[in-house]
């Protein structure tokens, strides 16, 4: 189901519709962005991959503390090295538009926060969202004091079972409670 023509064809614009969360001018934005990416070479190749240091490179990603790991958990590809076929991107896109659910959007961005990929949020994965969060810079990091009890707190919140994680459930329970988190959760070509 590769998409190497410059233009999409009218079956596969109208199965992409059906399959996101995007209108068909926004899937057709999508694809002239995504090959614009392409190198000329690409570009032939029945599914092409653009790396993910170019996916990087998109204004909307740039300033993303989370542009890596968003790559990755959108990633289809077996070499685990972030790179998007045009279906990755459209799945990218889908969950962070407007129109996307609670639910889709809740299940990505706690797959994006997973930054171990075991399923759970434990006190490494909060610390690394934190430091995304906060910066990495000396004026910006917390003390190891500062950290230990932001996470001690966000468990006592967030970690219904006591298990000492947040499991997708309880992160979604979270969520539920945060009225701005969908309008947040977007990105825009």
């Amino acid at each position: 189901m590769g998409t190497t023509a410059s233009q999409l064809r009218k079956d596969l614009l109208s199965e992409y519709q059906e399959l996101t969360f995007l209108t068909k001018q926004e899937i057709i934005l999508a694809h002239k962005r995504f090959s614009e990416l392409l190198s000329k070479e690409d570009r032939n190749i029945p599914t092409p991959r653009v790396p993910m240091e170019k996916v990087l490179s998109l204004p909307e990603l740039k300033s993303n503390p989370f542009r890596k790991r968003i790559c990755h958990v959108f990633s289809t590809s077996d070499m685990k090295d972030g790179s998007l076929t045009f279906e990755d991107f459209l799945d990218l896109l889908s969950a962070f538009s407007d129109s996307a659910t609670l639910e889709i959007k809740s299940h990505y961005a706690f797959r994006i926060f997973d930054f171990d990929d075991d399923g759970t949020l434990d006190g490494g994965d909060l610390e690394k969202l934190v430091n995304c969060l906060t910066g990495e810079t000396d004026d910006t990091r917390l003390t190891t004091e500062e950290m230990r009890q932001l996470i001690s707190n966000i468990l006592e919140e967030s970690d219904i079972d006591k298990d000492g994680t947040v499991n997708l459930s309880e992160f979604q329970h979270v969520i539920s409670r945060s009225p701005d988190f969908v309008s947040s959760f977007k990105i825009v070509l």
